[in-house]
């Protein structure tokens, strides 16, 4: 391909609101431009990384037996009332109606579409397990676009979705998709980070993130210095610095506790308040505060304040949900409520501290006075370090009042109890007790086991080998296209521009005529021509510029072998791989297989 005959309009200045690596040399390298706020199209140059990127998943889903199709972006929006996420996912959502007044959905992810297909399609176990997937747009209407593709409103995902008659079944399919995904990202030369995750609005239960370091990263990944422990902070835990005691053990052990006492505290609401005023520190405080919790399907009838609830049923077999409810949660002083792991104890779409009109109506007293004892207008969640504090001090649920001398099993009980502590640098291992250290990451690959959840909510069924009725189980895996190769960016870049991974780069070689004539115009042809009949993928800079104007460029764009060929240095040309100082000064033929080779080899390291 010749430079003059594609459209590749670099930019030499960094444009006002790009500030991160990805996004800077993806304009300036005249991979993308921007339409709208969160909404970019791909240019010539970027297309081709990004469909290599595609095909480098597609290779390895079809090598598991995962089978492509291509669903409508636009759904319709009864299957996600079916699904009972209709109410659920919130303003992200772009809901559309059509002339007839009909309701869809322009997709933020396919569990629907997926699971309402195989729906129609499946009745016996012969026909499981099955595993789909499509490569396609979503659409999410996201508050604060940010850091161009990586956090976009309009995006490419690759989902796959898997049915299966049992665990066994599923959780193969899960490892195997694990595999894929490790060589998946090598190939496309990333060094990423699996860890432990929670499942969030797409449910299920087991859940294993694919992240790669960044400063400017979503997600706070917990990592071990001793082992390969390694976890999202919304899902990590560590190693107890209390011992779990049940009620009876909590009761007992309180038994030389002096009695419950009132204190005045006037004034004094915070726990460093507190630490200041009664001379002590944060351990010896339960901390007591009151959520908010969305759409939760535990089973709320008996608990405390909670009688006045009526629960709401998408569908016949979906669970009940109730649409809202109000919850306290107690926890030491000196830690802090996950509340990523709360909302998934309460089986909830989203929890937020209540308003201060909420916590003044459910405890009776003014905001930072609230505790566990005698508190009855809502269910009271404890963190397990509760259970091993016999003589606390808490809120007294009156005005400038604390209780000193409190103690779990004797004073209060809880509703539930649960870990909701958040995790953070300098815990103990969970798996080997060493320490725990954080790292700032982002998203790039999801895989969870949903289990029923699907399934059950839009009536999936078969007949199993004794021509009984069954429910398959399900599971979700999911890669960022877009955000995968703007990570390739921010992991292969420097002063100078993009250094592509062979595997990924819009060309493998980029040939610079010093000028476009004459001997060299020949010398540049025929070496193209050679490479391009091997297969060897050549972009040749046949402008009529300065050759530091195309040595810059050739740097920007990032491909990974730059040929120049001038007439004082024929019949040899100069050889210079991208990231590297040196330039090789090589006769026609001996570059000609310099390059064959190299691409060649770089291509099978990746691959391997």
């Amino acid at each position: 391909m010749k430079f003059s005959q594609t459209f590749i309009p670099t930019l030499r200045e960094v444009p006002a609101d790009a500030v991160i690596a990805s996004h800077v040399l993806m304009l300036r390298a005249a991979m993308m431009r921007k339409l709208s706020n969160g909404l970019f199209a791909y240019l010539p140059l970027g297309l081709r990384s990004f469909r290599k990127v595609e095909q480098i998943i597609r290779e390895e889903m079809d090598a598991i037996g995962a089978l492509e199709i291509k669903p409508p972006v636009v759904v319709p929006g009864e299957i996600w009332k079916e699904s009972g996420r209709w109410d659920t996912m919130g303003e992200a959502m772009l809901r559309v109606k059509n002339r007839l007044g009909a309701d869809f959905v322009v997709s933020p992810t396919a569990e629907e579409a997926f699971t309402a297909l195989v729906r129609d399609e499946l009745s016996s176990y012969r026909q499981l397990p099955l595993t789909l997937y499509q490569i396609n747009t979503k659409y999410r209407d996201e508050i604060r676009p940010r850091y161009g593709v990586m956090r976009g409103r309009e995006f490419t995902m690759k989902d796959a979705y898997s049915f299966h008659t049992n665990e066994q079944s599923l959780d193969e399919v899960y490892q195997a998709m694990g595999r894929a995904y490790r060589r998946i990202f090598k190939r496309c030369g990333l060094t990423v980070i699996p860890v432990k995750a929670d499942t969030g609005a797409m449910g299920g239960t087991g859940s294993e993130e694919f992240m790669v370091e960044s400063e400017i990263g979503d997600n706070t990944l917990i990592l071990c210095k001793g082992c390969d422990y390694a976890a999202n902070v919304e899902k990590a835990t560590c190693q107890r610095d209390f011992t779990l005691r049940t009620v009876d053990e909590a009761r007992s052990r309180a038994a030389t506790t002096p009695p419950i006492e009132k204190i005045e505290t006037p004034s004094v609401r915070t726990i460093e308040e507190l630490c200041s005023f009664l001379k002590t520190d944060a351990t010896k405080f339960i901390k007591t505060l009151i959520y908010r919790a969305l759409n939760v399907e535990l089973d709320l009838s008996n608990a405390p304040g909670c009688a006045h609830l009526q629960p709401h049923q998408a569908a016949p077999d979906a669970p009940k949900t109730y649409p809202e409810a109000f919850f306290a949660v107690a926890i030491r002083g000196d830690l802090d409520v996950n509340e990523t792991k709360l909302a998934a104890v309460l089986k909830a779409s989203e929890v937020q501290l209540a308003s201060d009109g909420d916590v003044e109506r459910l405890t009776d007293a003014p905001v930072g006075f609230a505790g566990p004892v005698g508190l009855t207008k809502v269910p009271v969640v404890i963190d397990e370090s509760v259970t091993d504090m016999p003589d606390a001090i808490t809120g007294a649920l009156a005005k400038d009042l604390h209780y000193a001398h409190v103690a779990y099993g004797r004073d209060f009980t809880a509703w539930l109890v649960a870990d909701v502590r958040t995790v953070k640098a300098g815990d103990c291992c969970v798996q080997c007790g060493g320490t725990l250290y954080e790292k700032k990451g982002n998203e790039l690959g999801h895989i969870f086991k949903l289990g029923y959840k699907y399934t059950v909510s839009m009536h999936v069924t078969y007949l199993d080998e004794a021509g009984k009725s069954q429910i398959p189980l399900m599971g979700c895996y999911g890669i960022g296209v877009d955000r995968t190769l703007a990570s390739i960016i921010e992991e292969h870049h420097d002063d100078d521009g993009i250094i592509w991974p062979m595997s990924v780069a819009p060309y493998h070689v980029i040939i610079v005529p010093i000028k476009y004539d004459g001997q060299v115009q020949t010398i540049t042809d025929e070496l193209a021509a050679n490479l391009e009949k091997v297969g060897i993928e050549v972009l040749v800079d046949d402008r009529d510029e300065r050759p530091g104007v195309k040595f810059k460029d050739a740097d920007l764009i990032g491909i990974p072998l730059r040929v120049v060929v001038g007439e004082k240095n024929l019949p040899r040309v100069e050889v210079k791989i991208r990231g590297e100082k040196e330039n090789r000064l090589l006769a026609f033929e001996e570059a000609q297989s310099f390059l064959i080779d190299y691409v060649r080899s770089e291509l099978a390291r990746l691959a391997n």
